[in-house]
């Protein structure tokens, strides 16, 4: 095996937690969240079995106290709104060169980093499902495929370099060379379902019960017509398939805008909506599913 690097993970919400409790067992990782915090962290496996998880949680500022290691990567695991102060914050604390790993929803936050940090930005679109539980919990409610790669193609080895130790710790975990394509189908996956589930308080399997189920079928056919005019190709299974597929997949979960509602924060609606909403305008294209979704969706 490689000699293992040093990670930071900032943002201590579900992927964050879930994210470091599967990678510190192949390398050195920190947690960083808004305040310290107890390890170990329990992580709840698929299987149901738990497991108790010594990760280091910490803040930017207990960072800048010691003498930490550097890190070589820093996965940004923090809600869409919340990234570009985070990052603001964070260059202070590392090198201005330090590749960035972007777990954002949506495609709104991905080009403005590639276009202001200095160093490799790449961009994860993972399907994996986790929700947190209590202050040191984290419950891995579905497991996926995560793909990483950056805008513009110009970090391959990087991608593929994370990739590895992703799978190192037990991820499912491929380079895209075309990751913005990926992205954007992740969105139309985000949409179809963190929406409705927000809405109606839900966990993402209820989505195949009526009414949702065809709740769920009007917004993909409004949706998929849309990307297409947007250049997207649609996945070989056609848009239905694939968004079924994660609701399958993630029936047990809670997806992240419903975690949001529920601990009265604010939601990700702008991140996820709010690019369709735009190409719907670029097109001229009259999309009033998504509208009345947008206006429905609680903020």
């Amino acid at each position: 095996m490689r000699p293992s690097p040093t990670w930071w993970i900032l943002g201590d919400g579900a992927l964050g937690r879930l994210f470091a409790a599967r990678l510190t067992t192949t390398l050195s990782l920190h947690l960083i969240g808004r305040r310290a915090a107890a390890s170990p962290l329990r992580y709840h496996a698929p299987s149901g079995e738990t497991h108790e998880v010594d990760v280091a949680r910490t803040t930017l500022a207990t960072q800048a106290l010691h003498t930490y290691a550097r890190p070589a990567l820093v996965v940004l695991a923090t809600k869409s709104h919340a990234t570009l102060s985070a990052v603001e914050e964070l260059a202070a604390h590392v090198d201005p060169q330090t590749p960035l790993l972007s777990l954002q929803n949506g495609f709104s936050i991905q080009p403005r980093l590639t276009e202001t940090w200095a160093g490799p930005v790449l961009c994860a679109s993972t399907t994996e499902g986790a929700y947190v539980e209590g202050d040191a919990g984290v419950v891995h409610a579905g497991t996926g495929t995560t793909w990483v790669g950056d805008i513009h193609n110009a970090w391959p080895t990087l991608a593929r370099d994370c990739a590895y130790w992703l799978n190192q710790a037990g991820f499912s975990a491929y380079h895209d060379a075309a990751i913005v394509q990926r992205l954007w189908h992740k969105l139309a996956i985000n949409a179809a379902i963190n929406p409705l589930v927000a809405r109606y308080r839900i966990r993402n399997g209820q989505l195949r019960d009526q009414p949702f189920r065809r709740m769920v079928d009007t917004i993909i056919d409004e949706i998929g017509p849309l990307l297409e005019g947007e250049g997207i190709i649609p996945p070989p299974a056609g848009w239905h398939t694939l968004v079924w597929e994660v609701i399958v997949a993630t029936a047990n979960n809670r997806a992240s805008m419903l975690q949001d509602v529920l601990a009265g924060r604010p939601t990700e609606r702008e991140a996820i909506l709010g690019p369709l909403l735009a190409a719907a305008k670029r097109q001229r294209c009259s999309t009033p599913t998504l509208e009345t979704l947008y206006h429905d969706t609680p903020s």
